[in-house]
């Protein structure tokens, strides 16, 4: 198995892992040039997102008493921690390492005070190991002078048939959530979280994506673009737990996600629209999926929600275990 990193973004912008026969693909989408990086046809490909990924409606946040405007890119809310300095865009510090038959890179960034609106200089780490088992570990390491929102992800696109494989909808998914958090015409949650049963949302057994996602095609989700809560034996539990499974029945491809974190956001690639790839590869609508272990969308503005802010003297963390296998 090999995995390629960028300093832009600390993005992870190739997997290379076997099929059931031993033939190698690369499963993430991505570009051959930094200029196809920059450009518009990239939408967050593999990128570290934050300050706080997923949405912030209307971009406010309050924090003892002051109010916070963020950059909003998203109609008026906040996506993904907002505008051009948002964590995929800037160029981090990279250090590499190898021990006890691990390779890891660590990525640095210091993000200023007021960068995107955010209060508070903020110091990430974000360190990627490369296992002898196969598994993508990314431990994802905070600290803030102010206390400031935070929540990072990885935002990589999977084809397990390989990048440029015209579609997941023949993906098979699991996914460890029988709730979700429902959100209103302009993605921003209710509040409420709802049992997925008797709805195109549940994964608990293993189905096919396509199955049920035309169902969806004509709401404001556009297909998958879902929050799901992740069951856990309590709620402040920060164990590692299953969050998904993603199967390709041709290939044989089975990609584990296992988090710390409370939710994960599956989105199908709905916007994708035909932009050219690694080695001039087709990225189709709907070729590549999602799995972004986060807290819940909109939490700063959502009181009854598990805390997401920082303060001074705390260290935020959260892991992500990409884990490789066949069948």
């Amino acid at each position: 198995m090999t995995i390629r990193l960028l300093t832009r973004g600390a993005s992870l912008i190739g997997v290379e892992v076997p099929d059931r026969n031993g033939n190698m693909a690369d499963v993430v989408l991505g570009f051959d040039t930094i200029a196809e990086y920059e450009s518009d046809k990239n939408q967050y490909f593999g990128c570290t997102t934050g300050r706080y990924a997923n949405r912030i409606a209307k971009g406010k946040v309050v924090l003892d008493s002051a109010e916070y405007l963020l950059a909003t890119n998203d109609g008026p809310n906040h996506l993904h921690g907002g505008g051009p300095r948002s964590l995929d865009k800037v160029v981090w510090e990279s250090e590499t390492f190898e021990n006890d038959g691990h390779r890891r890179v660590t990525f640095r960034y210091n993000s200023p005070e007021g960068e995107e609106g955010y209060p508070g200089t903020l110091a990430i780490m974000v360190t990627y190991t490369l296992t002898d088992e196969n598994e993508i570990k990314i431990e994802y390491e905070a600290t803030t002078d102010k206390r400031t929102p935070v929540n990072l992800t990885n935002h990589s696109y999977f084809n397990l048939a390989g990048a440029g494989a015209s579609t997941i909808n023949d993906h098979q998914l699991r996914l460890n959530a029988d709730k979700y958090t429902p959100v209103d015409d302009l993605l921003i949650p209710t509040g409420k979280f709802k049992s997925v049963e008797s709805t195109p949302l549940d994964f608990r057994k293993s189905k096919r994506i396509g199955s049920e996602i035309e169902k969806l095609t004509n709401t404001s989700t556009k297909g998958y673009d879902h929050n799901f809560v992740i069951n856990r034996r309590e709620s402040n539990d920060r164990q590692l737990v299953e969050a998904a499974v993603l199967h390709d029945p041709h290939s044989g491809r089975v990609l584990e996600v296992l988090t710390d974190q409370p939710a994960v956001q599956f989105y199908s690639g709905n916007s994708l629209f035909g932009q050219t790839g690694k080695e001039g590869r087709t990225y189709a609508y709907r070729s590549g999926c999602c799995l972004e272990t986060q807290h819940y969308p909109d939490s700063p503005n959502q009181p009854t929600w598990p805390n997401v802010i920082l303060s001074p003297g705390e260290t935020y963390r959260h892991i992500c275990v990409y884990a490789f296998r066949v069948q």
